[in-house]
């Protein structure tokens, strides 16, 4: 085991946790079952006005995504609190980051990657065109990852805590604007005749330093947690 490299590690972490998830399917289908929801119903309560609903479909897709990204989040690293496993990691020879990594990829894996293979066939209820559900596609696989390494920040902070996803929220959603912001900004440009290589560009550099930093946070603060 002292002998895994960092990709072995990964792997081992990645198909434990989805293995898991798989006996629990309940969990993962309320997130998804969750976003198709909330981005059904805004069509309907809005209207039928082709114009105004391709307008608001990035911000309501990207909201939805978000909220479906806080509900999975307390499950990140309770379910190894509660059993012990968690307190093992800590023990273990192995980079504690590398498996806070593992445990974020496969969060992403199971609540992120569904919607982002989803939105294009919720984003025509808006009245989409091609390009920007292809549009909205990339922005998702680009920031729907950020918001998993962010929320693994809170749900190790909050981890053992009373009404902790009720804080994993108000610690989360705050570091999550940018994202938002920028994610339906490529969709928006798009739909207005413009470039969205600065939206796109933003969010890879987003995602790119949550990469690098969000894991060793993450796993300090579970250490934190644990004592």
């Amino acid at each position: 085991m002292n002998k895994l490299s960092l990709f072995g590690l990964l792997g081992l972490v990645i198909r434990r946790d989805l293995l898991l998830a798989m006996r629990r399917r309940a969990d993962v289908l309320t997130t998804l079952i969750f976003f198709v929801m909330v981005v059904s119903l805004f069509p309907l309560g809005v209207g039928p006005e082709a114009e105004m609903l391709r307008k608001m479909a990035s911000g309501v897709v990207w909201v939805a995504a978000l909220l479906s990204s806080m509900l999975s989040l307390p499950r990140m690293f309770s379910a190894d609190y509660l059993d012990g496993t968690l307190e093992q990691m800590l023990l273990a020879p192995q980079s504690l980051t590398a498996l806070v990594l593992g445990k974020i990829v496969a969060h992403w894996m199971l609540s992120g990657l569904p919607l982002v293979l989803i939105a294009p066939v919720l984003g025509l209820q808006f009245d989409m065109s091609l390009q920007a559900l292809w549009m909205l596609v990339v922005a998702l696989l680009l920031g729907t990852p950020i918001l998993s390494m962010i929320g693994a920040i809170g749900a190790a902070l909050t981890l053992g805590l009373r009404g902790g996803g009720v804080l994993v929220s108000l610690l989360v959603l705050p570091l999550c604007i940018p994202v938002l912001i920028f994610g339906a900004g490529a969709v928006d440009a798009v739909n207005s005749g413009m470039s969205a290589v600065s939206n796109l560009s933003l969010l890879g550099a987003f995602m790119l330093f949550a990469l690098v930093f969000t894991p060793f946070v993450a796993a300090q603060a579970l250490r934190i947690s644990m004592e």
